[in-house]
């Protein structure tokens, strides 16, 4: 499946669809069972062309489970509130100090969707090498400041509203998976801004954001690219030239 976006916007990497299969692709890599990994490193793998895949037991840690909808915070060790925020003192983790208290932190939380997986296996799959009749969830792209213009224009292009590019408060995995699906579940699909997580910020590159959209928005925004500003704008094709 090959995307006019990416080569109009001149990707760093490709674009990586998420899957929700029962089905594990073969030679896909995969964290192992009780051993920590980051989410965001395999979409980053992903980007460059590996394909990564994930069960109940293998998201990386508590938080790649809630990202990615298979599980939620209710068996973390001491806390997620405090881990968030203050932390709980000796013999738990240090706070991370994202919220100033385990109160707010909680809210935070109980404000989360709830899991929503009901397959198997979720897959991140570099888009080029989905195939046309396999249709992703969400497709989520890798983007500097420039493209993320273009992205957030071409969003709202077709649209009666302004708002249909998303920036929030999440961790990494929440915002390339959690939130935009459970948006576009719910009958209010929007494109998210995300990678704002500090502590998912050493799996990219340093002047790239996430921009996951859900795949029928995805669809739309291709479909729309002939007629936009990016064929018939002249300062489009300035930025263009710096990319």
């Amino acid at each position: 499946m090959e995307s006019i976006l990416a080569s109009e916007l001149k990707l760093r990497y490709g674009p990586v669809g998420i899957i929700f299969t029962d089905e594990k692709p073969e030679g896909a890599a995969q964290f192992v069972k009780g051993k920590w990994g980051c989410v965001i490193s395999m979409l980053s793998a992903a980007a460059k062309g590996k394909t990564a895949v994930f069960d109940r037991e293998t998201a990386g840690c508590i938080g790649g489970g809630v990202g990615l909808g298979f599980s939620d915070y209710s068996n973390f060790p001491g806390g997620i509130d405090y881990f968030l925020s203050t932390g709980r003192g000796e013999g738990f983790r240090e706070g991370e100090r994202y919220k100033q208290t385990p109160e707010l932190a909680a809210k935070f939380i109980n404000s989360l969707p709830k899991p929503f997986m009901e397959k198997k296996y979720l897959v991140f799959k570099p888009l080029s090498g989905i195939p046309a009749d396999e249709k992703p969830e969400l497709v989520v792209f890798y983007v500097n400041c420039d493209q993320l213009s273009a992205m957030t224009a071409l969003a709202n292009f077709d649209k009666e509203t302004n708002d249909n590019v998303v920036m929030q408060f999440s961790a990494g995995c929440h915002s390339i998976c959690l939130i935009p699906y459970m948006a576009a579940r719910n009958g209010s699909p929007k494109a998210v801004l995300g990678l704002l997580d500090v502590s998912a910020r050493p799996m990219v590159d340093k002047d790239l954001l996430s921009f996951t959209v859900p795949f029928e928005m995805f669809l739309n925004m291709e479909k729309n690219v002939p007629d936009s500003f990016l064929r018939h704008h002249k300062s489009w094709l300035k930025v263009k030239e710096r990319i």
